[in-house]
């Protein structure tokens, strides 16, 4: 994961900005694999796609969730990103009980038609949310989906 978000252009659609700040957002990430709600996709035994259902603890916030998700960028294209949103979306609903699923988009992200594909509705837009190191802005784009 530390290597994907090291790729030129990848950090533009993170919010991180720098290694500290992709290891802290990694281990959150991967704290969520010791309820299996954390994600990895192979294809012929090479790691290719991580996801990961950001579980809620609070009981009147568990119906939904946020997730986020990445593929490798040599892998796109292949349909790996859509069969991991499927699966990530049984699992929410089946494992986890979660009724609706959200998602944070930077405006500009090719991952958008993927989400919009499977039926991820906007519902908002979050105008100058992030600020890159050069002074530029983008918006944040809010989409749910209920399951």
């Amino acid at each position: 994961m530390l290597e994907w978000f090291k790729e030129p252009g990848v950090l533009r659609y993170f919010p991180m900005v720098n290694d500290q700040e992709s290891e802290h957002a990694a281990k959150i990430w991967l704290s969520f694999a010791r309820i299996e709600a954390s994600f990895t996709a192979e294809l012929d035994g090479v790691v290719c796609g991580t996801a990961v259902i950001y579980v809620q603890v609070v009981k009147k916030l568990a119906h939904q969730a946020l997730f986020a998700i990445i593929i490798d960028r040599k892998m796109r294209g292949l349909g790996i990103g859509t069969k991991m949103m499927h699966y990530l979306m049984k699992v929410a609903k089946e494992k986890f009980k979660i009724e609706t699923l959200h998602l944070e988009v930077y405006k500009g992200n090719p991952a958008k038609r993927l989400y919009d594909r499977l039926g991820f509705v906007e519902y908002g837009c979050h105008r100058r949310f992030l600020k890159e190191p050069s002074g530029e802005y983008l918006s944040k784009i809010v989409m749910q989906k209920e399951l």
